[in-house]
């Protein structure tokens, strides 16, 4: 209707195809239909409509765009800057008012945006004729859209176009020659322009300025006159412009959402041999921070995009109780993403964390898979990355320095110097920072004004009191150096004698490390920093890091570890190297998170579902758990070894009976995780060394023990990956194996029994103690995190297969409140053998240990050459080749 109303021709006539079309662009978007009779039929002339319309013209395209826009549906937004504003400005506002500016502003628009049809790639688009794949110019999409409308014809006609302007009459002549017109370009300078327009069927003037064209000057003939009034056909002309404007913002939509649909990825999974960029996952590029061309972060942002997109399923790759030969859990990991992505074409992700510096420069290596399952570059992956496990090292290091700086401080100044350090004066005046009221209100200290407080409530506000044997805040340093496991520090003559005994940890060991992992949101994350308590204060409260001032400083050191770290692997697939969730919306309710589980059931899944899941909201669709005919054989007595020596006899060897025996520690493993009620896959990482008769005897015996299904796998994993799609869709009823309010004793023991076997526990009288005092201070409804060695089912690391009969000591427990949870450490024998001659007798052997309770080391008199060197305990016996020491 308005194409109709602007040309001024209804339905009658439209057959008529050799009438002619003259379309006037005069000044600022003024347009005017001419005819040869009649060109305007008021008294005004072109100049006068112009000057009475001058004011009105921003107004009527603001009143006219965002009301068509509030039409259909659309939500516009109109940004009004000043002439003055520079490129950079306009380009950082995402302006639309870029007609002023330079070919920089406009091409900054991203093409697939570029509704106006005005950057580079959209006019190089038109003129090759790709039409459905660009956006047209509004004004001259409008004249085509008046001419079809109007009848004309198009096809095999000459026609004129007159101006000299990028916006209209280059697009102009694009479109008509796209629809088959014969056409000459003119501008104002042409020479003979009367016999120019004379020879058009159909005439565009596109000047810029009134009557460069004269009406004698159209080709006679015309069939059909057509009338139109200057400010009329300029408010009609501007609503079909607008129309244009609203058509290509919804077709911008329109291709968007078929290019990428709702949870259906856009990747194109390269060969093996290739190595491209960071793949397209659904992000858009305003969402990634590159790091080089092989990494990137990605923002946060992306959660609020695609927070109403349904979560996907969860499932966690764990493996049995690990042998120094190696599972493969991470390369099945790895493999078992690249099958479901790149062979099933499933929205699959993995997440994983990365790798701390000190076993990779170890004995372990890194953590990047192997063979052609692995994540690139492994180099970055291993090492550096993107700086996050730096940042935790320098927060955590933060917290200790402010710990020892308040007990020096405290020892050495009075309450009031303390108080003036705390509360700088500005201007002379004292004001309390946010943290200051909201320590003040922990206190119960209703006071806002620095002045008013008396000396007592000065005493209380500024000294934490903290009792220095009550530290439970450490040094990290992401390299493994034995000899800062026990230092001194203080030595400085500055430091008056203040000396303290303290020691270091690894990086990833520090609670802001488990922080991370656990946060939900920046938000959740500064309650949780804050939260961690660093010390207890001499009359048994908690000092936490949020008493010491740090929140806020270490919120702004973490800042970038919030953006989980995109790196792919060799297919091409994605993986997210974090220590917390994220992708669980990235891939759609049909596709799949997969993520990992430290070995072995025992230790990473328990922990898993009892705090990851609880916290995170989460629960797993799917268990894998990974398992190798030699571990198995390993479990039931098998020799051992050694990385890097050619292997034992029985491992290379067929043993259907060890591999039977051995199964115990996979049954276990397998009731373990089975007791959180998720289907469960039974992973056989297979080695050339295996047969078949032993690999399917494994499987044979999984699914006795009710595994959903047991799947080899060597070369590929694609069986494995179709086994885990199905048991996705299996039914499944996910549990906690303890209730949060239980006693802490209660907990640690349901953990012992059912879980590693234990017949009971025994708390030293000093954990007794603590747990009572986490208790009263309101922290007994937290869940456990158990310290116990990985190697065995039980505390000792030295007793495979399914170990029974043993009591579990608790040797201590300690509190991470910020991530919420209480970490009990279980007693547990460290031998180093040196020089060791395996020998029933004579022997010769020396051996250390390190034991809590050890006194003074003493020589032992033993017959002929047996010398050793032990520690005397009171409550552990020590064995030797069936000799008790």
């Amino acid at each position: 209707s308005h194409t109709r109303a602007c040309c001024g021709v209804g339905g009658r006539g439209r057959d008529k195809l050799n009438r002619i079309l003259v379309v006037s662009i005069v000044g600022s978007g003024l347009i005017k239909a001419m005819a040869p009779a009649e060109i305007l039929n008021r008294k005004e002339n072109s100049a006068q409509i112009r000057a009475r319309l001058k004011n009105q013209v921003t107004q009527l395209k603001d009143k006219y765009l965002l009301k068509a826009a509030e039409e259909i549906g659309m939500k516009a937004t109109d940004i009004k800057l000043p002439r003055t504003t520079t490129e950079s400005e306009v380009i950082n506002a995402a302006t639309s008012r870029f007609r002023q500016y330079t070919e920089g502003v406009i091409n900054a628009i991203a093409p697939e945006k570029d509704v106006d049809g005005l950057t580079s790639i959209s006019a190089g688009k038109l003129a090759r004729g790709d039409l459905n794949d660009c956006f047209i110019p509004c004004m001259p999409k409008g004249c085509l859209e008046l001419m079809k409308e109007t009848g004309v014809q198009i096809a095999r006609r000459h026609a004129v176009v007159v101006g000299c302007s990028k916006i209209v009459r280059a697009p102009m002549c694009d479109l008509l020659l796209s629809n088959n017109a014969t056409v000459t370009t003119c501008h104002s300078k042409t020479a003979n322009l009367d016999e120019e327009v004379s020879k058009g069927d159909i005439l565009v003037v596109a000047t810029g300025r009134p009557e460069i064209v004269k009406g004698e000057w159209i080709k006679p003939g015309n069939s059909h006159q057509l009338k139109v009034v200057g400010d009329v056909a300029y408010d009609k002309a501007r609503l079909m412009t607008v129309a244009m404007l609203m058509q290509s913002t919804v077709e911008s939509a329109k291709r968007f959402l078929e290019k990428f649909k709702p949870g259906k990825w856009m990747i194109q999974y390269n060969n093996l041999n290739l190595k491209t960029p960071v793949p397209r996952i659904g992000l858009l590029s305003e969402e990634v921070e590159l790091y080089g061309e092989t990494k990137a972060k990605v923002l946060l942002s992306a959660l609020e995009c695609l927070k109403h997109q349904p979560d996907g399923k969860y499932q966690v790759v764990t493996g049995i109780t690990p042998t120094p030969l190696g599972e493969g859990k991470s390369t099945t990991t790895i493999g078992l993403v690249q099958a479901l992505l790149a062979h099933l074409y499933q929205n699959f992700f993995m997440c994983v964390r990365q790798p701390s510096q000190g076993p990779t420069f170890g004995i372990k290596g890194g953590a990047a898979g192997g063979g052609y399952s692995q994540v690139i570059p492994m180099e970055e992956f291993n090492l550096h990355l993107t700086g996050d496990i730096h940042a935790i090292t320098v927060s955590n290091n933060l917290v200790a320095a402010a710990i020892d700086a308040q007990i020096f401080h405290e020892l050495t100044q009075t309450d009031k110097a303390i108080f003036t350090h705390l509360v700088p004066s500005v201007n002379g005046v004292r004001k309390f920072s946010d943290i200051h009221i909201q320590r003040l209100n922990r206190l119960g200290i209703d006071k806002t004004d620095s002045t008013t407080l008396i000396d007592e409530e000065i005493n209380r506000f500024a000294r934490l009191d903290i009792d220095p044997e009550t530290t439970a805040w450490q040094r990290v340093l992401n390299t493994n150096d034995r000899f800062l496991r026990k230092i001194t520090i203080g030595q400085a003559p500055t430091k008056k004698s203040h000396t303290q005994t303290v020691h270091f940890d690894i990086s990833v060991a520090s609670e802001i490390m488990a922080v991370l992992a656990l946060t939900t949101s920046l938000e959740d994350r500064r309650e949780r920093l804050g939260k961690m308590v660093v010390a207890s204060s001499k009359k048994g409260e908690p000092v936490s890091a949020e008493d010491l001032g740090m929140s806020g400083a270490l919120i702004v050191l973490m800042k970038d570890t919030s953006k989980p770290n995109l790196m792919q692997r060799l297919e091409g697939t994605p993986v997210f190297v974090h220590a917390g969730p994220f992708a669980n919306i990235l891939v759609g309710p049909e596709g799949f998170v997969v993520t990992e589980a430290g070995f072995g059931a025992d230790i990473g899944i328990e922990k898993f579902f009892n705090i990851k899941s609880q916290y995170s909201g989460l629960h797993p669709h799917v268990v894998v758990l990974v398992a190798t005919v030699s571990a198995l054989k390993m479990h039931r007595g098998g020799p051992m070894v050694t990385a890097g020596m050619p292997l034992p006899k029985a491992y290379i060897e067929e043993n259907l009976e060890l591999v039977e025996k051995g199964f115990s520690n996979l049954k276990k493993q397998t009731e373990n995780a089975g007791m959180f009620g998720i289907p469960i896959v039974v992973a056989v990482n297979a080695f050339k060394t295996d047969t078949e008769t032993e690999l399917d005897l494994i499987g044979c015996l999984s699914r006795e023990q009710r595994a959903f299904d047991a799947v080899k796998w060597g070369k590929g994993t694609l069986a494995l990956a179709q086994a885990v799609q199905r048991a996705g869709q299996a039914p499944s009823s996910f549990q906690l194996l303890y209730d949060l309010k239980l006693p802490v004793e209660d907990k640690i023991r349901i953990i012992a029994q059912k879980i590693y076997g234990a017949d009971n526990i025994e708390l030293l009288l000093k954990v007794q103690h603590k747990a009572e005092v986490y208790t009263k201070q309101g922290f007994g409804n937290l869940p456990i995190c158990m310290a116990k060695t990985h190697l065995s089912l039980s505390h000792n690391a030295e007793r495979k297969g399914v170990p029974t009969g043993f009591v579990l000591t608790i040797r201590d427990i300690h509190a991470s409140i910020g991530a919420g949870f209480l970490y009990p450490l279980s007693k547990q024998i460290i031998i180093h053998l040196q020089e060791a001659t395996l020998k029933i007798w004579p022997v010769s052997i020396q051996a250390h240990w390190e034991l809590g309770s050890i006194r003074e080391p003493r020589v032992s008199p033993c017959p002929e050459d047996l010398k050793l060197i032990v520690g005397v305990s009171p409550d552990v016996i020590f064995s030797l080749n069936s000799h008790r020491v």
